[in-house]
């Protein structure tokens, strides 16, 4: 249960970062890539000089053949849909809480307000979860409207391109439910535990990279063809980041002192 005071320091953090307009633009910039430029483009590119794609084939003989149609630019795009852009809706709650979370406690080192904060009538683990709920907040929020944004707009694209819909498979529904949550939370807590011990926001945000990797060695492999993701994969994964954040979390939280803090 989240405390009054706890919202208090909830809100002013969410408030801090959309009131910087360096932070601000990067919340925005990059989800509108990953949700509307680079599938815009692939859809585009399949309407107007489908010839161009030549790699496709190789990618569409991995799919299961409920997913397979006569036309090879549908199961393309069906494809892109439900295997590439899902894992998209993993790096967008990484980045926002890369943002957010490098700037919990480094970000009151450099405004000089941390002490301020310890003096407050929380205890340090109350601190702790207001700060990593104030993350986990800020990146669902832009991870769900990065969902509404894209679905308006490839749907507009298939729409006016191809003249039907593709609707989303239950993949969507394990990844922003399951994955989305468990992976923000997971990157939070990693996060924050640098932000505590750095003492630049930089330095913090260099934690992140561990996540950005692997996410893109993902995406590169659903495109390859290497590799598939399904929906039982996506669901055993995040169970399985969901059970590793919670003994993170409590393991920092007890790791957690005023020195430590105060002498970064």
């Amino acid at each position: 249960m989240i405390s009054s005071r706890q919202a208090a320091i909830i809100k002013k953090d969410i408030i801090s970062v959309v009131s910087n307009k360096s932070m601000l633009t990067g919340l925005i910039v990059v989800p509108l890539v990953f949700t509307v430029v680079i599938p815009i483009i692939f859809i585009l590119a399949l309407h107007f000089a489908p010839d161009q794609l030549d790699d496709i084939e190789s990618v569409i003989e991995l799919l299961p053949a409920s997913m397979v149609f006569d036309d090879i630019n549908r199961t393309f795009l069906m494809f892109l849909i439900d295997y590439v852009m899902p894992i998209f809706f993993i790096m967008i709650p990484v980045m926002a809480s890369t943002i957010m979370a490098a700037s919990s406690f480094v970000g009151e080192k450099e405004k000089r307000t941390l002490e301020t904060l310890l003096y407050s009538p929380l205890s340090l683990p109350q601190i702790y979860q207001a700060k990593v709920w104030a993350s986990f907040f800020l990146s669902m929020a832009l991870t769900v409207a990065s969902f509404i944004v894209m679905l308006i707009a490839v749907e507009t694209s298939l729409l006016l391109t191809t003249g039907s819909m593709i609707l989303p498979g239950m993949i969507w529904a394990v990844t922003m439910l399951v994955v989305s949550p468990t992976t923000s939370l997971l990157a939070i807590t990693f996060i924050v535990m640098g932000s505590a011990k750095a003492k630049t926001m930089e330095d913090a945000q260099q934690r992140a990279v561990i996540f950005i990797f692997p996410i893109l060695f993902l995406v590169a492999g659903q495109f390859s063809g290497v590799f598939l993701i399904n929906a039982w994969i996506y669901l055993i994964g995040g169970a399985i980041f969901g059970v590793v954040s919670y003994f993170m979390m409590k393991r920092s939280m007890r790791s957690f002192t005023y020195e430590k803090l105060l002498r970064s």
